[in-house]
């Protein structure tokens, strides 16, 4: 016998039990996403590598060691992609969609080459949201409060929100500086990865778990004492936003996201339901990035969730996913299996939200009720060669107290319009 073939190591497949938790997410989004007038944009799991290098940062981790890329038969480097927000500008910028704001969301996988652990994996799917052309933090407090409203809509209360500004290039330039003055004269003391980031991406440093950086960190520089008046007015209007609406927050000088194109808001979503691995939302403010692709200066805000992650948080809140069928149909008996599919097309037509499944492959009453049972219909449609004969069917509520009935074909979809 030849050896089967797994999936590789840190891709999922997402088997049936799990889905209907999957589409509670997606369609939640959805609605939310459309009561804020976001549209959808569909792009391809593969671009350019350049695309990547050119957005994220060629010393960030993402493409210094996780992206997946690989040569074409001309020799172009290509990537899967890793997260989404460069895409989206790559499309807007192409099809010409930036001459007015535009309110964008996407969702599907993206590809990371990363030790695989709790919530983060190589293949992950994310629902993500760009805003373009709209410079004033009242953008920036819309996203935030469009994911508390999914969450609400979820039924999620474990979240903090923490928040930060990074100000614009200039004033960044000006700390990383201070920073690196700071933690150069300390960097004995610093981790590895740490004195690695002390010469490519400082502020990264900030992020770091290792305890013994975090301590350094305390008495380091901070970004708050070189903001300028305006970056400080963006700060406290997005703040006083947020206060307004209710949102609780904590400002956590130290957040400043892991992707070079952030400038101003960042924020993020966090939990402590899934360990080391608590952020489930993330983003925040990208004006530069939209003229370093190739566009006009265009200001722009965003975020992306992990689904993987608000799966598992559902999954543990002890989500009870809705019935998968509404009715089972029962056909024994020779004239009774022809006339079946007949039948269970015209109830489709007359309800065409009935989630029905046909017994198929034959089988004697019994084998198939227990079929009907199993599959978790509320009803069993039974029909043999005699309710056929008579014009009814029985109809069976397998899950309430409403018993057993005969009805005619033609009272069955009124009968099941009131009952479900």
């Amino acid at each position: 016998m030849s050896k089967y073939i797994q999936a590789i190591r840190g891709m999922h497949d997402i088997l049936p039990e799990r889905i209907a938790i999957w589409h509670r997410i997606e369609e939640a989004a959805r609605e939310v996403l459309a009561g804020y007038g976001y549209s959808e944009i569909r792009t391809p799991l593969v671009e350019v590598t350049e695309l990547f290098k050119r957005s994220i940062g060629e010393v960030t981790d993402i493409v210094e060691k996780e992206m997946y890329s690989f040569a074409d038969r001309h020799g172009d480097s290509l990537s899967l992609r890793p997260e989404g927000t460069a895409s989206c500008v790559r499309a807007a910028i192409e099809h010409g969609l930036l001459v007015q704001p535009q309110r964008l969301w996407y969702q599907g996988p993206m590809f990371r080459y990363e030790r695989p652990q709790r919530g983060r994996y190589r293949q992950f799917h994310q629902i993500g949201v760009e805003a373009f052309g709209l410079a004033g933090p009242d953008i920036d407090v819309e996203v935030i409060l469009l994911t508390a409203r999914l969450w609400r809509r979820l039924g999620l209360d474990s979240f903090r929100l923490e928040i930060n500004t990074l100000g614009d290039s200039a004033e960044r330039q000006v700390y990383r500086e201070r920073l690196v003055d700071y933690l150069q004269a300390r960097a004995d003391q610093l981790d590895a990865d740490s004195q690695r980031r002390l010469s490519t991406n400082p502020l990264r440093i900030l992020d770091s778990k290792h305890p013994e950086t975090q301590q350094l960190l305390v008495d380091a520089p901070s970004l708050m004492d070189v903001l300028g008046e305006e970056t400080r007015a963006h700060f406290e209007r997005l703040r006083a936003g947020l206060d307004a609406a209710g949102i609780d927050y904590q400002i956590n000088p130290r957040l400043v996201r892991g992707l070079d194109y952030y400038n101003r808001t960042v924020f993020e979503w966090i939990t402590e339901d899934l360990g080391a691995q608590g952020t489930v939302c993330a983003g925040g403010r990208y004006d530069g990035l939209v003229e370093q692709l190739g566009g006009r200066p265009t200001p722009a805000v965003g975020f992306a969730m992990g689904l993987e992650r608000l799966v598992e948080i559902l999954e543990q809140s002890g989500f009870a996913p809705e019935r998968r069928l509404d009715a089972y149909l029962v056909a024994v008996g020779e004239r009774a299996e022809a006339a079946a599919p007949t039948l269970a097309e015209r109830l489709r037509d007359a309800l065409p939200r009935l989630r029905l499944q046909s017994n198929c492959g034959g089988g004697s009453f019994k084998s198939q009720f227990k079929k009907a049972d199993k599959s978790g219909a509320r009803f069993a449609l039974i029909l043999g060669d005699e309710e056929l004969e008579r014009g009814v069917i029985g109809v069976k509520d397998l899950r309430g107290e409403s018993g057993q009935r005969e009805l005619r074909h033609e009272d069955v979809a009124a009968f099941l319009t009131e009952m479900l």
